[in-house]
């Protein structure tokens, strides 16, 4: 998992409440278990006709909002079914931080564990955000401040809230594997110690 520590980017705005996980990426594109390829199908329903043809005024396929890396939503983003496909195809577009007045929990903790960043903010916070970004200005979130702002912005940035061991794991890169990883120490003088204490399981 790549660190996230500050970010710097276009942000996309998408002011819509109860985004749920099937309109973030359909049931049809869940078949893989693969994280690369998923962007494909990133809002999939609305970013293209039933005949397949693109949306083309959709904030996704508009310049310079398809290189964003920075989404801007409404109240309860990621509601809906649990499927983990929601933040990989998020990520797998570019996306690296969701900015919206609240989070549904499992989309929510889905997000941290593959390095993308939520933050909640109250909906003047928000809306302030979205009408810089429509206007060509880019969004700085510096995760170690816990800050968030629009470039050129003459009010102090927006504070927001992060839980320190996610704010740790993500400024570090850590997902449950490479938690695990950081032990391999400890791992291994426990497995050597069992095989003394109890030689009949390694036999």
């Amino acid at each position: 998992m790549h660190p996230f520590t500050t970010l710097t980017a276009i942000a996309a705005p998408l002011p819509v409440d109860n985004v749920d996980t099937d309109m973030i990426i359909p049931k049809q594109f869940l078949k893989t278990i693969k994280r690369t390829g998923l962007k494909e199908g990133l809002f999939y329903e609305m970013r293209y006709t039933v005949e397949g043809n693109k949306i083309k005024d959709f904030i996704l396929h508009r310049a310079p909002f398809d290189h964003a890396e920075i989404l801007l939503s409404g109240s309860n983003f990621g509601c809906g079914s649990s499927r983990e496909h929601a933040p990989w195809a998020l990520l797998d577009f570019g996306i690296r931080c969701i900015i919206a007045e609240s989070f549904a929990d499992i989309f929510f903790n889905n997000c941290f564990k593959n390095g993308i960043l939520p933050i909640v903010l109250p909906k003047e916070s928000t809306n302030q955000l979205m009408a810089s970004a429509k206007a060509g200005k880019r969004i700085l979130v510096d995760l170690e401040k816990q800050t968030v702002m629009a470039e050129g912005q003459n009010v102090p940035a927006y504070r927001f809230d992060v839980e320190s061991f996610r704010k740790h794991c993500l400024m570090n890169g850590l997902d449950d594997i490479g938690l695990t990883m950081k032990k391999l120490d400890g791992i291994a003088a426990y497995e050597q110690k069992q095989k003394i204490n109890t030689p009949w399981l390694a036999a």
